[in-house]
């Protein structure tokens, strides 16, 4: 990062919105300003995303942060409640330069660079179906038969069910692999674009030894496209009887002040040491686990 001069930065753990994306769940404590009154609930941060894009908004040009980052229900081999996040954001840059910029990364860590496919190629290989064109009810038989005990779920659901069990685990057997041109409903924090008739989310995700190790995307710039997409993951999340989560008023202020184009990605640092040093489970990199 100083080779590249990208700026150090740190943004607060504690903030007053969190996000509401349904997979992921927040960890919330009170601040009580007297004995007496009933606090006021503040988020641990999943990542540090909206204040790094606060910053990018007031001018702060490419930064970086190494911080910890929380998310409840989260325990297992490839998951802790506290975890080390590496987050980089860069002016000017797309999708596809910042994977080159990754794979730079990969090769000075004395790994290879990555391969890359396109989210529909791998799920086609290893489903036989085509996440863009095959109907929700299609997506939920293949879901059903090969585990999902849900009788009903949303398509965004039931992608993210057949990858995360029937993609993920085959990707990066044979070196790193990016995985890049999401389907529009899996878009998160990503741009949309249009294709031959068929929208992609401009996001990508990085898998080695079938571990996700980074998330990444060309960075969702206009703050009422923001906003919808807030009130839809919360729509979502009390579907599925999740609270709603309020989310950061100053990110969207941020946004409509205007924030550069610009590509951010979120690497796992702990699942990358795990895959680097060749351990089986994240616990064994750490000195504390809590799991």
């Amino acid at each position: 990062m100083r080779d590249r001069e990208i700026l150090e930065v740190d943004t607060p753990i504690l903030n007053t919105g969190g996000n509401p994306e349904p997979h992921l769940q927040s960890l919330v404590t009170r601040l009580n300003a007297t004995t007496s009154d009933n606090g006021t609930a503040l988020y641990l941060h999943t990542s540090p995303e909206f204040g790094m894009k606060r910053m990018l908004a007031s001018g702060s040009g490419s930064i970086y942060q190494i911080c910890k980052v929380f998310r409840d229900a989260e325990t297992g081999r490839y998951h802790q409640p506290e975890f080390t996040m590496l987050e980089w954001y860069r002016v000017g840059f797309n999708q596809h330069d910042l994977m080159d910029e990754i794979d730079e990364l990969l090769v000075v860590l004395g790994s290879s660079a990555a391969e890359r496919v396109t989210y529909n190629e791998v799920f086609h290989q290893y489903t036989g179906l085509d996440a863009h064109a095959a109907g929700n009810d299609v997506l939920l038989r293949k879901a059903q038969e090969v585990g999902l005990s849900a009788a009903n779920a949303d398509r965004s659901l039931l992608l993210d069910f057949l990858f995360s069990s029937q993609v993920a685990p085959r990707l990066g057997r044979a070196g790193p692999c990016f995985v890049h041109d999401f389907p529009a409903c899996q878009a998160a924090l990503a741009r949309i674009r249009r294709e031959n008739g068929t929208e992609l989310a401009e996001r990508f995700e990085l898998f080695i030894n079938g571990i996700e190790i980074a998330n990444g995307y060309n960075e969702l710039t206009n703050y009422s496209e923001q906003e919808s997409r807030f009130e839809q993951d919360n729509r979502r999340r009390m579907d599925l009887g999740l609270p709603a989560i309020p989310w950061d008023p100053d990110l969207i202020a941020a946004l409509r002040a205007g924030m550069p184009d610009c590509a951010g990605v979120a690497l796992g640092i702990d699942r990358l040491l795990m895959v680097l040093t060749g351990v089986d489970a994240l616990e064994d990199v750490l000195t504390f686990p809590l799991t």
